[in-house]
């Protein structure tokens, strides 16, 4: 496993929820949540979005102390002011990706092979990727240097169709996650909706849904630990 100490939160740029007229952006409990916990645990945290600056943000409540930590941190402060770009990035400067949900993830991060790319180099280095509710968008697109996809034949976690259903967006999205991700060979598995639910295979780490932030941070630690 690497040992740079750092790990990138990759966030969407996407504010546009389809055609319905709604905004959306990444989903800072889904930040939030693993930002705590890594920062916690002795990690860095560098924030990354597909087209840098400041990302669209979508679901703060400032009645949760984590949230409001995350905002108000001077690192994070700053980094989410002029975001990272993938092109960017050096993918060997860190130890694990975490693709952050958020229901504009959903449009852009399918297909960005520079940020594919990042997630392919850190995990052929032997560290670690993670996503969380929609971040597994993220995981779609990526293939590995044999061809393969990353998620083939891995058991994930990402926010289920029946999630989607409930939350009425199964007409919006431009694919149903849950869907996409077994069309990739992965083992898909769900808890009730909107439960928690983290699911690790070897380096891979997945969780379904908002609520299961804290749990896919606590996880990525004791992966990044060995």
């Amino acid at each position: 496993m690497p040992r740079t100490g750092k790990v990138a939160l990759v966030l969407t740029s996407h504010d546009q929820l389809g055609d319905t007229g709604s905004t959306t952006g990444f989903y800072l409990p889904e930040a939030a949540h693993p930002w705590k916990v890594l920062t916690d645990a002795g990690y860095e945290v560098d924030l990354v979005s597909v087209k840098g600056g400041r990302p669209p943000m979508d679901g703060a409540d400032l009645s949760d102390p984590v949230q409001q930590a995350f905002l108000d941190d001077p690192r994070i402060a700053g980094q989410l002011d002029r975001t990272a770009r993938p092109q960017d990035v050096t993918a060997s400067d860190y130890d694990a990706v975490v693709y952050v949900g958020g229901h504009g993830t959903m449009w852009d991060f399918p297909g960005n092979t520079e940020l594919a790319g990042i997630a392919r180099d850190v995990y052929e280095a032997g560290g670690a990727v993670a996503a969380v509710c929609h971040g597994p968008a993220g995981l779609v697109d990526i293939t590995l240097s044999d061809g393969s996809y990353l998620v083939d034949g891995k058991n994930v976690a990402a926010f289920t169709n029946d999630e989607e259903a409930t939350a009425g967006l199964t007409d919006v999205v431009p694919f149903l996650l849950q869907s996409k991700l077994e069309e990739r060979g992965a083992k898909h598995t769900g808890a009730a909706d909107f439960e928690p639910h983290v699911v690790v295979d070897g380096r891979l780490v997945t969780g379904q849904n908002p609520a299961s932030a804290t749990g896919l941070g606590e996880a990525l630690v004791k992966v990044l630990a060995g």
